[in-house]
Protein backbone atom coordinates (compact mmCIF):
# COMPACT_ATOMS: atom_id res chain seq x y z
CA UNK A 1 0.00 0.00 0.00
CA UNK A 2 1.13 3.49 -0.42
CA UNK A 3 1.91 5.53 2.32
CA UNK A 4 -0.49 8.65 2.05
CA UNK A 5 2.14 10.64 3.36
CA UNK A 6 5.26 9.88 1.69
CA UNK A 7 3.23 8.67 -2.03
CA UNK A 8 5.89 6.01 -1.36
CA UNK A 9 5.44 2.08 -0.75
CA UNK A 10 8.46 2.27 2.38
CA UNK A 11 7.01 4.31 5.51
CA UNK A 12 9.91 5.57 7.56
CA UNK A 13 10.70 4.34 10.61
CA UNK A 14 13.76 6.98 12.45
CA UNK A 15 12.43 10.09 12.98
CA UNK A 16 13.04 12.80 10.61
CA UNK A 17 15.73 14.42 13.08
CA UNK A 18 17.66 11.52 13.49
CA UNK A 19 17.35 10.09 9.41
CA UNK A 20 18.64 13.84 8.51
CA UNK A 21 21.66 13.30 10.74
CA UNK A 22 21.99 10.01 9.69
CA UNK A 23 21.74 10.69 5.68
CA UNK A 24 23.44 14.36 6.17
CA UNK A 25 26.65 11.98 7.66
CA UNK A 26 26.59 9.40 5.35
CA UNK A 27 26.83 11.51 1.99
CA UNK A 28 29.09 14.39 3.93
CA UNK A 29 32.30 11.46 3.17
CA UNK A 30 32.01 13.49 0.21
CA UNK A 31 32.21 16.79 1.64
CA UNK A 32 34.74 15.93 3.93
CA UNK A 33 37.33 13.74 1.50
CA UNK A 34 37.31 16.95 -0.47
CA UNK A 35 37.38 19.67 1.58
CA UNK A 36 39.75 18.42 4.05
CA UNK A 37 42.16 18.13 1.57
CA UNK A 38 42.02 21.99 0.64
CA UNK A 39 44.40 22.69 3.39
CA UNK A 40 47.01 20.26 2.25
CA UNK A 41 46.89 20.52 -1.58
CA UNK A 42 50.23 22.52 -1.67
CA UNK A 43 52.15 20.62 1.42
CA UNK A 44 50.52 17.15 -0.50
CA UNK A 45 52.07 18.69 -4.04
CA UNK A 46 55.56 19.30 -3.08
CA UNK A 47 55.78 16.19 -0.93
CA UNK A 48 54.82 14.01 -3.92
CA UNK A 49 56.96 16.22 -6.65
CA UNK A 50 53.60 18.03 -8.05
CA UNK A 51 54.46 19.73 -11.62
CA UNK A 52 53.26 22.62 -10.47
CA UNK A 53 49.33 23.77 -8.58
CA UNK A 54 47.31 22.51 -11.52
CA UNK A 55 48.29 19.02 -11.04
CA UNK A 56 48.04 19.22 -7.26
CA UNK A 57 44.19 20.70 -7.54
CA UNK A 58 43.52 17.02 -9.76
CA UNK A 59 44.02 15.78 -5.80
CA UNK A 60 40.46 17.71 -6.07
CA UNK A 61 39.09 17.26 -9.25
CA UNK A 62 39.82 13.60 -10.02
CA UNK A 63 37.60 12.60 -7.32
CA UNK A 64 34.41 13.59 -9.19
CA UNK A 65 35.78 11.50 -11.61
CA UNK A 66 35.90 8.77 -10.22
CA UNK A 67 32.91 9.42 -8.71
CA UNK A 68 31.05 9.41 -11.51
CA UNK A 69 32.44 5.44 -12.48
CA UNK A 70 31.53 4.74 -8.85
CA UNK A 71 27.87 6.07 -9.07
CA UNK A 72 27.50 3.87 -12.37
CA UNK A 73 28.18 0.63 -10.91
CA UNK A 74 26.49 1.63 -7.72
CA UNK A 75 23.32 2.71 -9.20
CA UNK A 76 22.20 -0.94 -10.49
CA UNK A 77 23.54 -2.36 -7.50
CA UNK A 78 21.71 -0.93 -4.88
CA UNK A 79 18.48 -1.50 -6.88
CA UNK A 80 19.95 -5.19 -7.15
CA UNK A 81 20.98 -6.09 -4.01
CA UNK A 82 19.93 -3.40 -1.11
CA UNK A 83 21.00 -0.54 0.16
CA UNK A 84 22.56 -1.98 3.42
CA UNK A 85 24.51 -3.82 1.06
CA UNK A 86 25.50 -1.18 -1.25
CA UNK A 87 26.78 1.32 1.73
CA UNK A 88 28.88 -1.64 2.83
CA UNK A 89 30.75 -2.35 0.06
CA UNK A 90 31.38 1.20 -0.93
CA UNK A 91 32.23 1.35 2.63
CA UNK A 92 35.06 -1.12 2.30
CA UNK A 93 36.86 -0.47 -1.09
CA UNK A 94 36.56 3.88 0.40
CA UNK A 95 38.66 2.68 3.30
CA UNK A 96 40.98 0.83 0.77
CA UNK A 97 41.58 3.95 -1.21
CA UNK A 98 42.04 5.84 1.95
CA UNK A 99 44.90 3.70 2.73
CA UNK A 100 46.48 3.63 -0.43
CA UNK A 101 46.67 7.87 -0.46
CA UNK A 102 48.11 7.24 3.22
CA UNK A 103 50.88 5.01 1.72
CA UNK A 104 51.17 7.21 -1.76
CA UNK A 105 54.91 8.07 -2.54
CA UNK A 106 54.23 10.36 -5.55
CA UNK A 107 51.54 11.81 -7.55
CA UNK A 108 50.36 9.05 -9.63
CA UNK A 109 49.71 6.87 -6.45
CA UNK A 110 47.75 9.41 -4.61
CA UNK A 111 45.69 10.24 -7.97
CA UNK A 112 44.68 6.35 -8.22
CA UNK A 113 43.93 6.16 -4.30
CA UNK A 114 42.06 9.17 -4.82
CA UNK A 115 40.19 7.80 -7.67
CA UNK A 116 38.88 4.29 -5.27
CA UNK A 117 38.07 6.67 -2.60
CA UNK A 118 35.92 8.16 -4.75
CA UNK A 119 34.71 5.13 -6.51
CA UNK A 120 34.12 3.77 -3.01
CA UNK A 121 32.21 6.91 -1.50
CA UNK A 122 29.78 6.11 -4.30
CA UNK A 123 28.06 3.83 -2.61
CA UNK A 124 26.87 5.54 0.36
CA UNK A 125 26.17 8.71 -1.67
CA UNK A 126 23.98 6.58 -4.01
CA UNK A 127 22.46 4.49 -1.58
CA UNK A 128 21.52 7.02 0.72
CA UNK A 129 19.70 9.49 -2.36
CA UNK A 130 17.79 5.97 -3.12
CA UNK A 131 16.44 5.39 0.46
CA UNK A 132 15.53 9.59 0.20
CA UNK A 133 13.83 8.37 -2.60
CA UNK A 134 12.37 5.19 -1.02
CA UNK A 135 10.60 7.35 1.78
CA UNK A 136 10.12 10.70 0.24
CA UNK A 137 8.73 12.35 -3.32
CA UNK A 138 7.91 15.45 -4.79
CA UNK A 139 8.56 18.66 -2.50
CA UNK A 140 8.45 16.47 0.73
CA UNK A 141 11.67 14.93 -0.89
CA UNK A 142 13.43 18.29 -1.70
CA UNK A 143 11.96 19.64 2.21
CA UNK A 144 14.22 16.97 3.29
CA UNK A 145 16.93 17.13 0.75
CA UNK A 146 17.10 20.91 2.04
CA UNK A 147 17.49 19.80 5.41
CA UNK A 148 20.07 17.03 4.64
CA UNK A 149 22.04 20.06 2.91
CA UNK A 150 21.79 22.19 5.65
CA UNK A 151 23.44 19.88 8.69
CA UNK A 152 25.65 18.45 5.63
CA UNK A 153 26.73 22.28 5.34
CA UNK A 154 28.59 21.90 8.27
CA UNK A 155 31.11 19.73 6.76
CA UNK A 156 32.51 21.65 4.09
CA UNK A 157 32.21 24.48 6.98
CA UNK A 158 34.66 22.43 9.86
CA UNK A 159 36.63 20.75 7.18
CA UNK A 160 39.22 22.55 5.79
CA UNK A 161 39.72 23.91 9.49
CA UNK A 162 40.20 20.30 10.65
CA UNK A 163 41.83 19.62 7.75
CA UNK A 164 44.40 21.99 8.75
CA UNK A 165 44.20 21.48 12.17
CA UNK A 166 45.61 17.86 11.34
CA UNK A 167 48.39 19.25 9.32
CA UNK A 168 49.51 21.33 12.50
CA UNK A 169 49.74 18.60 14.77
CA UNK A 170 50.80 15.78 12.51
CA UNK A 171 51.45 15.44 8.94
CA UNK A 172 49.17 15.36 6.05
CA UNK A 173 48.67 11.42 5.76
CA UNK A 174 46.61 11.28 8.80
CA UNK A 175 43.84 13.63 7.25
CA UNK A 176 43.44 10.02 5.73
CA UNK A 177 43.45 8.41 9.51
CA UNK A 178 40.52 11.02 9.65
CA UNK A 179 38.72 9.96 6.91
CA UNK A 180 38.64 6.55 8.34
CA UNK A 181 36.85 6.94 11.79
CA UNK A 182 34.37 9.27 10.13
CA UNK A 183 33.61 5.78 7.65
CA UNK A 184 33.74 3.55 10.87
CA UNK A 185 31.29 6.03 12.54
CA UNK A 186 28.89 6.78 9.68
CA UNK A 187 28.79 2.66 9.19
CA UNK A 188 27.90 1.71 12.90
CA UNK A 189 25.39 4.49 13.55
CA UNK A 190 23.55 3.01 9.83
CA UNK A 191 23.51 -0.24 10.30
CA UNK A 192 22.63 -0.31 13.98
CA UNK A 193 19.61 2.19 13.23
CA UNK A 194 18.35 2.20 9.37
CA UNK A 195 16.43 -0.58 8.25
CA UNK A 196 16.32 -1.78 4.28
CA UNK A 197 14.01 0.34 2.37
CA UNK A 198 14.35 -1.99 -0.83
CA UNK A 199 12.47 -4.86 -0.06
CA UNK A 200 13.77 -8.28 -1.80
CA UNK A 201 10.18 -8.22 -3.77
CA UNK A 202 10.90 -4.77 -5.08
CA UNK A 203 14.90 -5.62 -6.10
CA UNK A 204 15.68 -6.02 -9.64
CA UNK A 205 18.14 -8.37 -10.49
CA UNK A 206 21.13 -6.76 -13.10
CA UNK A 207 20.85 -7.51 -16.83
CA UNK A 208 22.87 -5.47 -19.40
CA UNK A 209 19.40 -5.31 -21.16
CA UNK A 210 17.39 -3.68 -18.11
CA UNK A 211 20.88 -1.75 -17.31
CA UNK A 212 20.34 -0.12 -21.16
CA UNK A 213 16.87 -0.34 -21.79
CA UNK A 214 16.59 2.09 -17.78
CA UNK A 215 19.27 4.30 -19.31
CA UNK A 216 18.26 4.86 -22.49
CA UNK A 217 14.41 5.74 -20.89
CA UNK A 218 16.30 8.37 -18.27
CA UNK A 219 18.89 9.62 -20.81
CA UNK A 220 15.80 10.25 -23.47
CA UNK A 221 13.64 11.85 -20.94
CA UNK A 222 14.44 15.50 -21.31
CA UNK A 223 12.90 16.82 -18.33
CA UNK A 224 15.53 14.68 -16.34
CA UNK A 225 18.51 15.50 -18.58
CA UNK A 226 17.59 18.96 -18.98
CA UNK A 227 17.68 19.51 -14.81
CA UNK A 228 20.81 16.91 -14.68
CA UNK A 229 22.37 19.22 -17.34
CA UNK A 230 21.72 21.97 -15.47
CA UNK A 231 23.51 20.61 -11.98
CA UNK A 232 26.19 19.74 -14.29
CA UNK A 233 27.32 23.33 -15.50
CA UNK A 234 26.59 24.96 -12.30
CA UNK A 235 28.49 22.12 -10.31
CA UNK A 236 31.23 22.49 -12.79
CA UNK A 237 31.43 26.18 -12.92
CA UNK A 238 31.79 25.70 -8.70
CA UNK A 239 33.73 22.90 -8.49
CA UNK A 240 36.13 25.39 -10.35
CA UNK A 241 36.26 27.41 -7.41
CA UNK A 242 36.34 24.86 -4.70
CA UNK A 243 39.82 23.02 -6.65
CA UNK A 244 41.31 26.56 -7.02
CA UNK A 245 40.22 28.21 -3.83
CA UNK A 246 43.50 27.14 -1.76
CA UNK A 247 45.48 28.88 -4.49
CA UNK A 248 43.15 31.65 -4.88
CA UNK A 249 42.80 32.88 -1.14
CA UNK A 250 46.16 31.68 -0.05
CA UNK A 251 48.42 32.62 -3.11
CA UNK A 252 46.69 35.15 -4.96
CA UNK A 253 45.26 37.27 -1.61
CA UNK A 254 47.49 35.83 0.81
CA UNK A 255 45.23 35.04 3.44
CA UNK A 256 47.69 32.39 4.89
CA UNK A 257 46.14 31.08 7.74
CA UNK A 258 42.98 32.44 7.25
CA UNK A 259 41.65 30.31 4.15
CA UNK A 260 39.73 27.77 6.57
CA UNK A 261 37.73 30.44 7.95
CA UNK A 262 37.33 32.70 4.63
CA UNK A 263 36.25 29.43 2.94
CA UNK A 264 33.70 28.50 6.00
CA UNK A 265 32.10 31.91 5.87
CA UNK A 266 31.43 31.13 2.15
CA UNK A 267 30.14 27.26 3.02
CA UNK A 268 27.77 29.07 5.27
CA UNK A 269 25.87 31.00 2.79
CA UNK A 270 25.33 27.64 1.29
CA UNK A 271 23.49 26.48 4.46
CA UNK A 272 21.70 29.17 5.08
CA UNK A 273 20.06 28.52 1.79
CA UNK A 274 19.57 24.88 2.75
CA UNK A 275 17.75 26.38 5.94
CA UNK A 276 16.00 28.71 3.97
CA UNK A 277 14.93 26.33 1.13
CA UNK A 278 14.11 23.69 3.50
CA UNK A 279 11.45 26.42 4.88
CA UNK A 280 10.22 27.73 1.65
CA UNK A 281 9.79 25.15 -0.45
CA UNK A 282 6.72 23.27 0.75
CA UNK A 283 5.10 26.51 0.21
CA UNK A 284 6.48 27.77 -2.90
CA UNK A 285 7.82 24.47 -4.38
CA UNK A 286 10.81 23.49 -5.66
CA UNK A 287 9.98 24.47 -9.45
CA UNK A 288 9.47 28.32 -8.70
CA UNK A 289 12.09 28.53 -6.24
CA UNK A 290 14.76 27.07 -9.04
CA UNK A 291 13.57 29.68 -11.03
CA UNK A 292 14.34 32.73 -8.74
CA UNK A 293 17.88 31.35 -7.87
CA UNK A 294 18.72 30.87 -11.45
CA UNK A 295 18.34 34.85 -12.19
CA UNK A 296 19.63 35.23 -8.47
CA UNK A 297 22.58 33.23 -9.89
CA UNK A 298 23.11 34.58 -13.24
CA UNK A 299 22.82 38.39 -11.68
CA UNK A 300 25.38 37.07 -8.87
CA UNK A 301 27.87 36.34 -11.87
CA UNK A 302 26.98 39.53 -14.35
CA UNK A 303 27.56 42.04 -11.20
CA UNK A 304 31.00 39.34 -9.80
CA UNK A 305 32.61 39.77 -13.99
CA UNK A 306 31.88 43.35 -14.02
CA UNK A 307 33.70 43.97 -10.55
CA UNK A 308 36.65 41.89 -11.62
CA UNK A 309 36.82 43.73 -15.20
CA UNK A 310 36.72 47.00 -13.02
CA UNK A 311 39.86 46.16 -10.85
CA UNK A 312 41.78 44.69 -13.51
CA UNK A 313 41.12 40.85 -12.41
CA UNK A 314 41.54 41.30 -8.56
CA UNK A 315 38.90 42.78 -6.50
CA UNK A 316 39.78 43.77 -3.06
CA UNK A 317 39.28 40.70 -0.90
CA UNK A 318 36.08 42.22 1.37
CA UNK A 319 34.11 42.97 -2.23
CA UNK A 320 35.18 39.53 -3.73
CA UNK A 321 33.31 37.29 -0.17
CA UNK A 322 30.60 39.80 -0.23
CA UNK A 323 29.63 39.31 -3.90
CA UNK A 324 30.48 35.42 -3.62
CA UNK A 325 28.54 35.14 -0.27
CA UNK A 326 25.16 36.55 -1.70
CA UNK A 327 25.44 34.17 -5.12
CA UNK A 328 26.57 31.54 -3.48
CA UNK A 329 22.71 31.63 -1.33
CA UNK A 330 21.12 31.10 -4.64
CA UNK A 331 23.77 27.85 -5.45
CA UNK A 332 22.75 26.78 -2.44
CA UNK A 333 18.90 26.67 -3.55
CA UNK A 334 19.45 25.02 -6.55
CA UNK A 335 21.73 21.93 -5.68
CA UNK A 336 18.87 20.08 -3.54
CA UNK A 337 15.79 21.26 -5.85
CA UNK A 338 17.29 20.38 -9.46
CA UNK A 339 18.67 16.68 -7.57
CA UNK A 340 15.27 16.17 -6.47
CA UNK A 341 13.62 17.82 -9.66
CA UNK A 342 15.65 15.12 -11.95
CA UNK A 343 14.49 12.11 -9.89
CA UNK A 344 10.64 12.99 -9.90
CA UNK A 345 9.66 11.02 -12.72
CA UNK A 346 12.70 7.92 -11.62
CA UNK A 347 10.84 6.40 -8.72
CA UNK A 348 10.45 2.91 -10.17
CA UNK A 349 14.38 3.25 -10.41
CA UNK A 350 15.61 5.36 -8.24
CA UNK A 351 19.27 3.50 -8.00
CA UNK A 352 19.86 3.46 -11.42
CA UNK A 353 18.18 7.13 -11.68
CA UNK A 354 20.52 8.24 -8.87
CA UNK A 355 23.51 6.72 -10.55
CA UNK A 356 22.98 8.45 -14.01
CA UNK A 357 22.19 11.52 -12.59
CA UNK A 358 25.12 11.88 -10.56
CA UNK A 359 27.24 10.28 -12.73
CA UNK A 360 25.83 12.61 -16.03
CA UNK A 361 25.97 15.83 -13.89
CA UNK A 362 29.94 14.56 -12.70
CA UNK A 363 30.97 14.16 -16.56
CA UNK A 364 29.92 17.66 -17.49
CA UNK A 365 31.39 19.36 -14.33
CA UNK A 366 34.93 17.90 -14.19
CA UNK A 367 35.65 19.37 -17.67
CA UNK A 368 33.90 22.35 -16.87
CA UNK A 369 36.02 22.63 -13.92
CA UNK A 370 39.29 21.72 -15.13
CA UNK A 371 38.63 24.21 -18.37
CA UNK A 372 38.22 27.41 -16.23
CA UNK A 373 40.84 26.52 -13.83
CA UNK A 374 42.80 25.88 -17.01
CA UNK A 375 43.01 29.64 -16.80
CA UNK A 376 43.60 30.61 -14.04
CA UNK A 377 46.60 32.53 -13.06
CA UNK A 378 46.59 35.60 -10.66
CA UNK A 379 43.43 37.11 -11.53
CA UNK A 380 40.26 35.63 -10.71
CA UNK A 381 38.35 36.81 -14.65
CA UNK A 382 38.26 32.90 -15.69
CA UNK A 383 36.32 31.92 -12.08
CA UNK A 384 33.86 35.11 -13.17
CA UNK A 385 33.56 34.39 -16.60
CA UNK A 386 32.90 30.28 -16.29
CA UNK A 387 29.80 31.29 -13.49
CA UNK A 388 28.66 33.49 -16.28
CA UNK A 389 28.75 31.07 -19.03
CA UNK A 390 28.01 28.11 -17.27
CA UNK A 391 25.00 29.58 -15.34
CA UNK A 392 23.31 30.73 -18.54
CA UNK A 393 23.68 27.54 -20.35
CA UNK A 394 22.19 26.00 -16.74
CA UNK A 395 18.92 28.40 -17.57
CA UNK A 396 18.58 27.10 -21.13
CA UNK A 397 18.88 23.69 -19.56
CA UNK A 398 16.08 24.15 -16.88
CA UNK A 399 14.02 25.93 -19.48
CA UNK A 400 14.17 22.51 -22.06
CA UNK A 401 13.43 20.44 -18.74
CA UNK A 402 10.45 22.65 -18.33
CA UNK A 403 8.89 22.52 -21.62
CA UNK A 404 9.49 18.30 -21.64
CA UNK A 405 7.80 18.49 -18.47
CA UNK A 406 5.18 20.14 -18.95
CA UNK A 407 4.20 18.71 -22.53
CA UNK A 408 4.47 15.56 -20.70
CA UNK A 409 1.81 16.91 -17.90
CA UNK A 410 0.39 18.23 -20.54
Amino acid sequence: MVNPVTDTTTTPTLSLYEFVALMALMTSLVALSIDAMLPALSQIGQALNAKDDHEAHLIVSVFFAGMAVGQLFFGPFADARGRRQTILLGLCIFVAGSLVCMQASDMQTMLVGRLIQAFGVSGPRIAALAIIRDLYVGDAMARVMSFIMMVFILVPMLAPVIGQTVLYFFSWQHIFSLFLVVAVIAGSWFFARQPETLPAARRKAFSWYQFWRSSRFIVTHMSVMGYTIAMGCIFGSFLAYLSASQTIFQEIYHTGDWFPYIFATLAFSIGLASFFNGTMVMRFGMSKLVHVALYGVITFALVFSAVIWAYSGLPPLITTLTIMFCGFFFVGILFGNLNAMAMQPLGAMAGLGAAIIGSFSSMIAVPVALFIDSFLTTTLTPIGLGFLGFFMLAWVAVKTGDKARDKAAG
